[in-house]
């Protein structure tokens, strides 16, 4: 079926026309962006070349840094190129792709989360059993199908923009392509996308967080009635905060922005509430896992030692 809009690119205003603001978020931002490249490459390397982290923990971990490099790189990239040059045109076609990647590379690194912190579960509630559950094999497969999910629901989303008629305004009061602003410029029906975006993606968002609370909870119980030594209990507590530092950096902002009904008044709220899960959680990842992790430190002076 043909596409049958009549526009062929649409205008990112960005987060704001005030010039004095414009230099000092492009240096912030680009900051937040080379920290996030060159923290989660860091940590990429790590698990990959380090022996020691040859585990499921750091298998995941690795993972999710991946999807943080990528994460950034399809938003702030523009974002920066609109603080030096004004607002940003982006074609039709790349506007979806955008939209695509932002939708898959989120709900995957959603679902990832709740496998990082089953993975956790396991490894402290049933520890003999941990290399029969947590095989190599498995991880693996869970790992691809995390990803496969995460793009087969973000190709949904494209699909239905893609169909929608786009015959008036072309300015989007965003930095990027998302759902919402582009629903708000169609000049067709979007019942049905919204309605997807309400049930399908509230239940990619809810599901993985549900198996969060729920790996939690059995974990606390586990290490209040089991586990004697207070020493046991705070290192077990330890491996999990940086996770759950990182689930709260994520959830907070995404339930804010698409859990809770959107009206012109919020849409400006939203659009800097997407600023913390696009550009500032990819950057602070590395940091929470580095330094919270003795395992992690201990690899990167290792590296860092071998250098100088």
């Amino acid at each position: 079926m043909l596409n049958q809009t009549e526009v062929s690119e649409f205008i990112l205003l960005g987060l704001t026309n005030l010039k004095e603001l414009q230099h000092f978020f492009f240096i912030t931002f680009l900051l937040l962006y080379l920290t996030s490249l060159l923290g989660n490459s860091a940590i990429v390397t790590m698990v990959i070349f380090e022996p020691r982290l040859h585990t499921p923990m750091y298998f995941f971990l690795g993972n999710l840094s991946c999807l943080d490099i990528f994460y950034s790189t399809v938003t702030v990239p523009k974002m920066l190129i609109g603080f030096l040059f004004g607002h940003q045109p982006i074609s039709f076609g790349g506007c979806l792709a955008q939209l695509h990647f932002f939708h898959f590379l989120g709900s995957t690194e959603a679902m990832l989360l709740a496998i990082m912190a089953y993975d956790r579960y396991v490894a402290i509630c049933n520890p003999l059993r941990y290399t029969l559950v947590m095989s190599s094999r498995k991880c693996l497969l869970l790992a691809v199908a995390t990803w496969a999910t995460g793009f087969f629901h973000a190709m949904m989303h494209s699909i239905m923009t893609s169909q929608l008629s786009f015959c008036g305004h072309n300015h989007i009061h965003h930095f990027f392509c998302d759902i919402k602003p582009l629903l708000n410029l169609a000049c067709s029906s979007t019942s049905l996308n919204l309605t997807l975006l309400n049930v399908v993606t509230t239940s990619i968002a809810l599901a993985p967080f549900t198996v969060i609370l729920l790996s939690y909870l059995y974990i606390i119980f586990f290490l209040f009635l089991k586990v004697q030594s207070k020493g046991g209990r705070r290192k077990a507590f330890s491996t999990c905060a940086s996770h759950l530092t990182v689930v709260a950096l994520l959830y907070v902002p995404v339930f804010f922005n698409y859990a809770l009904p959107s009206s012109e008044s919020s849409s400006k709220r939203e659009m800097q509430v997407s600023l913390m899960y696009s550009a500032v959680t990819p950057a602070l990842n590395p940091l929470i896992y580095t330094l919270r992790n003795q395992e992690v430190k201990s690899a990167l002076k290792k590296k860092l030692g071998r250098k100088l």
